[in-house]
């Protein structure tokens, strides 16, 4: 798959399971969605679900999708599955795939995902997605993973990681526009060092970060076949 994001949640597998297929509980902790919803069901059918993004305070982009899950596997893993597609106009991203691992191991539970999609309007759109909306996915989705691993572990709801993050970002933003209003009395090198520095440092171990999620897989990877059910349906 295109993009990749692992991390390990020292969790149960049941709440794990739960806050990452319940919708609700999804969408709180997914900086991807704004809003999940489950679509109603036919008896042997996958579950088809509906979803937003709300780009600017009246302009939301919806699209739908059907995923599927496999709860009990015989090697003790578990896995989910998704399609999903929009038909708006200001979507960038027109349809894709990909999928949901949970691999209990002796630290916690590895968590990953892979997915991938195609992008519209053409050669502009690839543009686009390879410059602007992939990096950004990336990033967002290793962010969230991040978001969900302290929701799991330390109990820090997504929306207090969320506030952590934000106050965090504005307090290093502060400090690096107060050295360089300071730059004409201290010395240039000093400056340039303390903004550098303000701007790298990682974030507490309480906030959200993106960087302590692997984005890169450390082996040949593996399409679940529930994946290529679906694909095919």
């Amino acid at each position: 798959m295109g993009l990749y994001v692992e991390t390990v949640i020292d969790a149960d597998m049941e709440v794990l399971w739960e806050r990452t297929q319940d919708p609700v509980r999804h969408q709180s902790w997914d900086l991807r969605f704004t809003s999940i919803s489950y679509l109603p069901r036919v008896e042997g059918e996958p579950q088809r679900f509906r979803y937003a993004i709300r780009l600017l305070p009246l302009v939301w982009i919806a699209g739908t999708g059907v995923s599927a899950g496999e709860r009990q596997r015989s090697d003790g893993t578990r896995v989910s599955a998704l399609r999903f597609a929009s038909r708006h106009p200001l979507s960038l991203l027109a349809e894709g795939s990909g999928y949901w691992r949970y691999v209990p191991g002796p630290t916690g539970i590895r968590f990953l995902t892979g997915y991938d999609y195609r992008p519209r309007w053409g050669r502009c759109g690839a543009v686009a997605d390879r410059l602007v909306l992939r990096p950004l996915m990336g990033w967002a989705t290793a962010w969230s993973f991040d978001r969900l691993r302290l929701w799991c572990e330390r109990g820090t709801h997504p929306r207090a990681a969320l506030a952590r993050a934000l106050g965090e970002s504005a307090l290093r933003l502060a400090l690096v526009l107060a050295v360089l209003l300071a730059s004409p009395v201290a010395p240039l090198a000093l400056a340039a060092g303390i903004a550098v520095l303000a701007a790298l440092l990682p974030p507490l171990p309480g906030t959200p970060a993106a960087r302590r999620c692997r984005r890169i897989p450390p082996g040949r990877v593996r399409v679940p076949r529930l994946l290529t059910i679906l694909e095919s349906s």
